[in-house]
């Protein structure tokens, strides 16, 4: 286990801060996601789709591999004092594959949340110093016949967790693996593509981490638990064929309200709404698109329930405009990109003020086998 664990840690090791996110979940996986502004429940990204939405790998013809990653460049100012951990990558590898006529599978590893801070050496804001990573692991597994497809993604999902800040006596990096799944189902009739999408929650347990940061910031009665789990999500979407443009529009709900230490931290539940447009040109194609969610960070009653909400995991940030697009060296090799941009969010809980911007660049390679 540990050794299994030692190299899970490779993966992740870059993919600290705050990233591109609803909640602390990203907006979109890869490049021709995210150029959309995270739409993906009905269009299909070939081996790109292999979580977000496994049952439109049917759209592959043979085989597909994509890698690449990710590069944020949050900017948090909590109490007029911004963060160090301004840069992270994340990265994402995806293989779909054909097997017969009507099934198709494939094999994945995504970066797919975090969130962080670093006021270490500041004097203020009590030094604090948080930082979560989650990576996923999964098998896509798809079947499609006369326009219906559906498809499951098993999925290990592995996260660690660190929080420390001044005095703090919390126990270092925990760490913990646990299994979920991704389900859905897609129609596609003429130039129309309907899709249904279903998160399982994964439930996380980092040992030394919540229970006792909480306790020490007064909130022990509170009840707080070392689980952080993270919640369901449900989403259905449409996607609309004009000749060589797709217009993409997607609807889901993340239950934070619901999930284990969310809800202790008082996380409300987020709508998010995205819409994304695809021109294909020859060898080129263009993307861009809008994402909107209401921060699920709300006023709580406790004083210091706001100030850890601000301080350690402020993922504030609301509207995310994004840009992308590739271009095909050849008939089975492609290269995409995307920029992603959330304006400045300004929120002041209590005592505790932040203001939270984003920018993001994806890049990935794409063979068609």
């Amino acid at each position: 286990m540990k050794s299994n664990v030692k190299l899970i840690t490779v993966f992740t090791v870059l993919s600290t801060s705050l990233y591109a996110t609803n909640g602390d979940h990203l907006i979109g996986i890869g490049a021709k996601s995210l150029g959309m502004a995270g739409t993906g429940i009905a269009i299909s990204y070939g081996a790109g789709s292999a979580l977000a939405k496994p049952a439109l790998i049917t759209a592959v013809k043979s085989k597909k591999i994509s890698f690449g990653g990710t590069m944020f460049m949050p900017d948090v100012e909590t109490n007029d004092q911004q963060i160090d951990a301004d840069f992270s990558v994340i990265p994402a590898v995806s293989l779909a594959m054909k097997s017969t006529d009507n099934f198709y599978w494939g094999v994945g590893m995504w970066g797919t949340a975090g969130m962080g801070v670093d006021y270490r050496g500041t004097g203020t804001n009590s030094e604090m110093v948080t930082n979560l990573q989650l990576m996923q692991f999964g098998l896509p597994l798809a079947y499609s016949d006369n326009g219906f497809s559906v498809g499951v993604t098993p999925i290990l999902q592995y996260g660690a967790l660190d929080m420390s800040y001044t005095n703090s006596s919390t126990k270092g990096v925990a760490q913990d693996l646990a299994f979920g799944y991704t389900v859905g189902a897609a129609y596609n009739v003429s130039d129309i593509t309907l899709g249904l999408v279903y998160k399982s929650p994964i439930k996380m347990t980092y040992d030394g981490q919540i229970s006792i940061a909480a306790g020490q910031f007064g909130l022990g009665a509170l009840g707080f638990t070392d689980d952080l789990e993270q919640p369901s999500e449900i989403g259905t979407g449409i996607a609309y064929e004009m000749g060589r443009s797709v217009i993409a529009l997607d609807y889901k709900r993340i239950n934070w309200a619901s999930a284990a230490g969310y809800k202790d931290f008082g996380w409300k539940d987020q709508d998010v709404f995205a819409i994304g447009y695809q021109h294909t040109q020859d060898a080129w194609v263009i993307r861009a698109g809008y994402n909107y969610a209401k921060s699920p960070i709300v006023e709580n009653a406790v004083a210091n329930v706001n100030m850890l909400n601000l301080l350690g995991f402020p993922a504030t940030v609301e509207s995310h405009y994004a840009v992308g697009g590739s271009y095909a060296f050849t008939k089975k090799t492609s290269v995409d990109v995307a920029y992603v941009y959330a304006p400045e969010a300004s929120d002041t809980l209590g005592t505790t003020s932040t203001k939270h911007s984003q920018s993001a660049l994806s890049m990935q390679v794409t063979f068609d086998f």
